[in-house]
């Protein structure tokens, strides 16, 4: 029986000690907050999206940084894989849009309290309210570490499971890349990522509240006509605007995909208002309705196809008066209008910070890790797993299931050695 500190208990530092436990393995998980998975308890709105139910392959499509390294890890321990975990523990669960999958109940405390309840009835010993100082090395070999109040505890196996810098709050302050460093392996670039934008247009955040559904968008480098029109993202979806940008689900998988190119450019954001009609669609819609309302003014006429709190802005982006007659209305007007709607514009200036994002991107460098045990090629005994690492995904679960299937991969590497 080896002896194993976990660092960090949140989702795949619990994984990580179910899994050493159920293998007669002896763990104790150092947590810093007063109790487990806090960051988990938040996810999915409090409702913890658990993984993502789609074919496993299309797992990989979702993984924006680094999805090779993933390749062994999660086809060892997959997405069904996941839920059967879950089924074994007590949680019945559901899938809903997207493949995303919830426990029934709604509740992420009911994931929380079966992985813990779990850990508990294996005999891990959880060490909550206990910092980690520093990792003690003998030579290039884990030995332990050093709790916060200055105690050496002995290790043959150290799991980094910190986390990133994503909701600070929750304890994920960034411990994880200081103990790497001092290990000798490199951190990339971080960068808050799954993350509101910023907007730089006042008429937007004049729409604070306002939520779209079944809205597509499309996000170019700020000078289209330079670039060539080249569409960087494009997404259908909900969005939501707020009082410094815009959010929602087709926001933050696209802050995944452009984080690192918005630290050094603003973005051009068209949304089509209308993705179901053509152009041609659309301009026979307001014709008819135009038909209707011929002796109304342009204010008035615009209520049965657009959200109420978004009229007075595409009144005055569109340069006719509102209290222009609708018969009055010009066909080159006209077409300004349907351009308009078919192409809302706003210019993304940058990413919100650490205590909106749902996950860091960049980290512990995944050439200095092997990819199908997740330890150190540096110093023996030494494992990362979860958001610590250089990995990171779109919304949807896939998030989660990075960091169940590194936890694994590191546990059972774990117990293989002991054999």
């Amino acid at each position: 029986m080896s002896n194993t500190v976990i660092i960090g208990g949140g989702a795949a530092g619990m994984m990580a000690a179910i899994q050493l436990l159920r293998n007669g393995e002896k763990v104790t998980v150092f947590e810093k907050n007063e109790k487990l998975g806090k960051k988990l308890y938040i996810t999915g709105k409090g409702r913890c999206n658990v993984t993502n139910a789609c074919a496993v392959e299309d797992i990989f499509a979702n993984i924006v940084s680094n999805e090779r390294f993933m390749y062994s890890s999660i086809n060892a321990f997959n997405n069904y894989d996941v839920m059967g975990f879950f089924d074994e523990l007590g949680v019945p669960l559901k899938v809903e849009r997207g493949d995303r999958v919830f426990p029934e109940s709604d509740k992420s405390s009911d994931i929380l309290k079966a992985l813990t309840d779990e850990m508990k009835r294996l005999g891990c010993n959880i060490m909550l309210n206990t910092t980690v100082k520093d990792i003690v090395l003998d030579e290039t070999k884990v030995s332990g570490v050093v709790s916060g109040d200055g105690r050496f505890i002995g290790a043959d196996n150290v799991i980094v499971a910190t986390g990133g810098l994503s909701y600070p709050s929750t304890g994920s302050t960034g411990d994880g890349y200081r103990f790497a460093k001092k290990c000798g392996h490199t951190v990339s670039e971080l960068s808050p990522a799954l993350v509101p934008f910023n907007v730089k247009e006042d008429y937007v955040k004049e729409l604070m509240g306002l939520s779209l559904k079944n809205v597509s968008i499309k996000i170019m480098p700020e000078n289209t006509k330079e670039s060539g029109n080249k569409v960087l993202y494009e997404e259908f979806g909900e969005m939501l605007f707020t009082h410094f940008g815009v959010s929602g689900p087709i926001i933050l998988s696209a802050s995944g995909r452009l984080a690192k190119r918005l630290k050094t450019e603003n973005l051009r954001a068209e949304v089509d208002l209308k993705p179901a009609l053509t152009v041609e669609q659309l301009d026979a819609r307001i014709l008819r309705d135009f038909a209707e309302l011929q002796n109304k003014s342009f204010k008035n006429a615009l209520d049965s196809l657009l959200p109420k709190k978004l009229i007075p802005v595409i009144i005055r982006l569109s340069g006719i008066s509102a209290e222009k007659k609708i018969n009055a209305v010009s066909k080159q007007e006209r077409t300004r209008l349907v351009d308009l709607i078919k192409a809302f514009p706003f210019t993304v200036t940058g990413l919100r910070d650490y205590n909106e994002a749902i996950i860091t991107q960049g980290g512990v460098c995944v050439k200095e890790i092997n990819p199908k045990t997740m330890k150190s090629k540096l110093i023996d005994g030494l494992y990362f797993v979860g958001e610590v690492l250089d990995v990171d995904a779109l919304t949807g679960g896939f998030n989660l299931q990075l960091a169940w299937s590194s936890a694994h991969a590191a546990a059972m590497d774990i117990v293989k050695c002991q054999s």
